[in-house]
């Protein structure tokens, strides 16, 4: 007999994580098939938390929710001091 009083965590094997970075190119190319500036776009879905900012084309909207927006910062600026102030 199992011991029900224990938290048990249970994955789903068919559903794949997506990385940040694929996830932030999606949304790009969405926003901009759509003619939307995607910096000022995502930019305003970070500081707002408003999902309107990011269009639901490609299933863009969908996407970026799946990830919480300070781990999206938080990528972000890793890649930026990565990118930039520990490589001077």
């Amino acid at each position: 007999m199992s011991d029900l009083s224990k938290t048990r965590v249970f994955e789903n094997p068919d559903k794949e994580q997506e990385s940040i970075h694929n996830i932030m190119l999606e949304v790009d190319l969405a926003l901009r098939e759509k003619n939307y500036d995607p910096i000022n776009q995502i930019v305003g879905y970070l500081l707002s938390g408003d999902p309107a900012y990011i269009t639901s084309h490609r299933m863009a909207r969908n996407r970026i929710r799946k990830v919480a927006r300070d781990e999206v910062l938080e990528e972000l600026v890793r890649f930026y001091l990565d990118s930039h102030a520990r490589g001077s």
